[in-house]
């Protein structure tokens, strides 16, 4: 039996977003009780209003979110975030550490390929925007090599923070592998097996936007 499991942090108000960025308003442009005179007492309704910057949860970068004249977020094919065969590659790395992994080209070709460190289990506390795991070169460059569709991490940044070139978001984006940060749950995963979505809005000129990341798996 196929199931879905739930690869996204939920949005909050209030929430924290990444180091130096505003965080998230959530709230009512109208809320049920306000609502009701315009329906003379016989409906309700609420309508929400979100106000924020767009990396904040767990968010898909476009090419454009690096390069001015690449696809955003309206221009990704639907098959490069939905229903992408999925690999888990384990990474035992702390914090500020390079992730240096060596699998075979054919293992990444044409996959979603999401590293698990677990870091997804600080969350919500201050620890989790300490210095953390980043994608090291060499890494970057089989990933490239190879052909792999999409990258996700379980951590705040693909690229060391410290490194203002910002040498991983420049060498996927630019070769069209999307990358997503902020996953969660990756423990759920098997290693293969399964398919990755993490379908953005289909917004004009949207460089980052939170998805719902999952995975289908099973039979």
């Amino acid at each position: 039996m196929k199931r879905l499991i739930d690869l996204s942090h939920a949005l909050e108000d209030g929430m924290a977003a990444y180091p130096g960025l505003p965080s998230p308003k959530i709230g009512a442009f109208l809320d049920h009780e306000a609502s009701r005179p315009r329906y003379q007492g016989q409906a309700e309704f609420y309508l929400g209003k979100v106000e924020m910057a767009c990396n904040v949860g767990t968010y898909l970068d476009s090419p454009f979110h690096r390069y001015p004249a690449r696809a955003d977020l309206s221009q990704i094919p639907l098959e490069k975030v939905a229903g992408v065969p999925g690999i888990v590659l384990d990474a035992a790395v702390s914090s500020h550490e390079a992730i240096r992994l060596n699998p075979s080209a054919a293992e990444l070709h044409a996959k979603a390929v999401l590293i698990r460190t677990g870091w997804d289990q600080r969350w919500g506390s201050e620890r989790y925007f300490e210095p953390g795991p980043y994608l090291g070169r060499e890494f970057v460059e089989l990933l490239i090599q190879a052909g792999a569709a999409l990258v996700g991490v379980d951590f705040w940044n693909v690229d060391d923070t410290t490194d203002l070139a910002r040498p991983a978001h420049t060498r996927l984006l630019g070769a069209d592998i999307l990358i997503v940060e902020h996953l969660s749950n990756l423990s759920a995963l098997p290693l293969s097996g399964f398919r990755f979505y993490a379908v953005p809005p289909r917004i004009v000129r949207g460089a980052s936007f939170p998805v719902r990341a999952f995975a289908e798996a099973g039979q």
